[in-house]
Parts: C-alpha cells; structure tokens; sequence
C-alpha cells in the first residue's frame, strides 16, 4: 500500500472539501479562460461561497465582481471569516499567501496542481492549519471525497 504525501492528506481534503463553506480563491479574476475561473464556478456548483483575490479589484478601473461574488484586492481586504484559501499563483509567490490565510483565521490552505512551497506547508501546519498542495478539489471530488 502506498502512502500518500502528507501534503495529500486525506484528511485535510476531505475536511475543507465537506466541512469549509468559503473559499477565498487567490488569483481568480474575471477572466473565464483561466483555471481558476473553473474551480471556482465548480465550487459554487457545490455550495461554496467563493471570494475572488486579485489586485484587480483594488484598481479603480478594475471590475468588482467575478461569477457574481464581490472581489477583493486581497485577503486582509476581505470583511468576513474564510475557511479556506485556495491559491492559483506560482510556487515561487505563494508561500505569502499560506501565511496570510493563517494571519486571518483561515481553517485551511489548498495550493493548486502544479504549486508546491514545501516550507510554506510546513508553517501553515505548524500554525495548527491543515494544507495540501499540489492538487485540485475537483480531481478530488473524483477520488470521492
């Protein structure tokens, strides 16, 4: 039997996929050729509250909604509690972001496929939240969560 990364806990996917409601979603604009632009329209297809992330809606110009949920410049901005903080940004950039979902009281931290911070991971956990990395919440709906 293998034993999955612990940054693919079954766990921690399972409890932010069932039991987390909002999903702030960290580099979601209004642009619906984006992968972000997906997740979170399946998201709300599953009954979560998405709250779009980008320095767009801090633009005078910028829009202020995406999917019909009103768009923040970023997570500090946002004036209501976050469950979870999925974060569609390279590796390199999103480590800032796993710590500002702890500095908010975030209950749990999603890197998407493909963006790895091993040291984020590893102060986003020891800060008592759970985070996996690396994966998509709908790849794992398919894997029954």
């Amino acid at each position: 039997m293998t034993t999955a990364p612990l940054h693919l806990s079954r766990d921690a996917i399972d409890f932010m996929l069932e039991e987390c409601g909002t999903w702030a979603i960290v580099g979601l604009s209004g642009n619906p050729n984006r992968t972000a632009y997906d997740i979170a329209a399946a998201l709300q297809a599953d009954g979560k509250k998405i709250v779009p992330i980008h320095p767009v809606f801090g633009s005078p110009d910028g829009p202020s909604e995406v999917l019909g949920e009103e768009g923040y410049a970023s997570l500090a901005d946002v004036p209501f509690p976050v469950d979870v903080v999925d974060v569609f940004r390279r590796s390199e950039e999103a480590g800032q972001f796993a710590d500002q979902a702890v500095a908010i009281g975030a209950k749990g931290v999603w890197f998407q496929l493909g963006v790895i911070d091993h040291d984020a991971f590893e102060r986003t956990t020891a800060a008592g939240v759970p985070m996996v990395m690396d994966t998509c919440p709908k790849i794992e709906w398919r894997r029954g969560a």
